[in-house]
């Protein structure tokens, strides 16, 4: 076990890098709002101080304005100043937005389809799990195969850097030492994986965890490092556990009928945006957290462990009932598919 400033390197060795709503969206039925005449919306929950995910939002909208020719300009919500976290995706389906950006990990219970992306230690190479939601690669399709008879689709997305164990008082050297912890989660397949630990998980919003954190109502957090440095987390937190402790995307949504609706150059301009999301936006990202965000949380005194050898396969032996948990959601063929997506891409 090594606990040390784990550097650009290692930090990117460590990440791998070398609802009745549904059924009312899947009726066909277009919402009353979709027919007023007004321009498209966008919505997330994400501020603009996530300066490595907001710049990907940005470059869709750009990108689908360019491409339609001015066809397409979509009117921006961030902030949850449309919908809430736990609103966007009703929202979506209702049609007070039309294009959505939400975190998987937020609709992965409702489209357990998206949880493959979420497993912990299905693949120690970011660059493989970033190229397996590529749009037109295998997992992409799937997704919106498993969305399509509830109404939804999948644009595009941007899979994160692998998600760490982050800790107040106490380091995570192996299995054992979680138990009895109350870890924050944001969605099913973390609190699965922290349960399988020993763990207490605990769902809240981003916005809550550094009170929640200072208060001592829970110990720690299973989080990529973006939502550690946006939230001001490092200035709090003293340990993170570097492995694949989970991943999400964070994806741009729609209606499928929506969609359908749109005449071809519009639907070839929204595909174009989500393949720039992916592209350009993952990249933004990425860059961001090996020279931003990496420096910021050692420069705080954050002391990240690595676990090795014998230690990572005693949390991968832990962690097996994570993907037994989730292989009975999605069914063994769907499983068998998304997982073999992730493997081979």
């Amino acid at each position: 076990m090594n606990t040390r400033a784990i550097g650009r390197r290692g930090f990117l060795s460590a990440a791998g890098l070398g609802l009745g709503l549904a059924a009312a969206g899947a009726s066909g039925c277009a919402p009353a709002s979709a027919k007023a005449g007004r321009k498209p919306r966008i919505a997330t929950y994400l501020p603009p101080s996530y300066d490595d995910l907001y710049p990907g939002i940005e470059m869709f909208t750009k990108a689908a304005a360019e491409r339609s020719g001015g066809r397409l300009t979509l009117d921006m919500y961030d902030s949850g100043a449309l919908l809430g976290a736990e609103q966007l995706l009703p929202g979506l389906l209702s049609g007070v937005a039309d294009v959505i950006f939400q975190t998987s990990s937020y609709v992965s219970s409702t489209y357990p389809v998206l949880g493959a992306m979420e497993l912990p230690f299905v693949t120690d190479d970011y660059a493989r799990l970033r190229r397996a939601i590529e749009p037109g690669r295998a997992q992409y399709d799937l997704i919106n195969e498993k969305l399509a008879p509830q109404g939804v689709r999948i644009l595009g997305g941007m899979p994160t850097t692998f998600e760490y164990l982050w800790t107040v008082d106490k380091p995570i050297r192996r299995p054992e030492d979680v138990r009895g912890l109350r870890l924050r989660v944001a969605g099913e397949i973390e609190g699965e994986t922290v349960k399988a630990l020993g763990g207490a998980p605990v769902t809240m919003g981003s916005a809550e965890v550094y009170q929640a954190l200072e208060k001592h109502t829970i110990d720690g957090l299973v989080s990529y490092i973006g939502t550690v440095v946006s939230r001001d987390l490092q200035k709090i937190v003293k340990y993170g556990t570097a492995g694949h402790f989970g991943a999400y995307t964070v994806d741009a949504y729609c209606r499928s009928d929506w969609y359908a609706g749109q005449p071809p150059a519009v639907r070839r301009a929204l595909d174009a945006a989500g393949r720039t999301l992916y592209r350009k936006g993952t990249a933004h990202m990425v860059s961001v957290h090996t020279k931003d965000y990496l420096p910021k949380v050692e420069d705080a005194g954050v002391r990240l462990i690595t676990p090795d050898g014998a230690e990572l396969d005693a949390f991968r032996k832990a962690l097996a009932p994570v993907r037994a948990h989730w292989r009975g959601r999605v069914g063994a063929g769907t499983a068998e598919r998304a997982v073999e997506s992730i493997r081979t891409a």
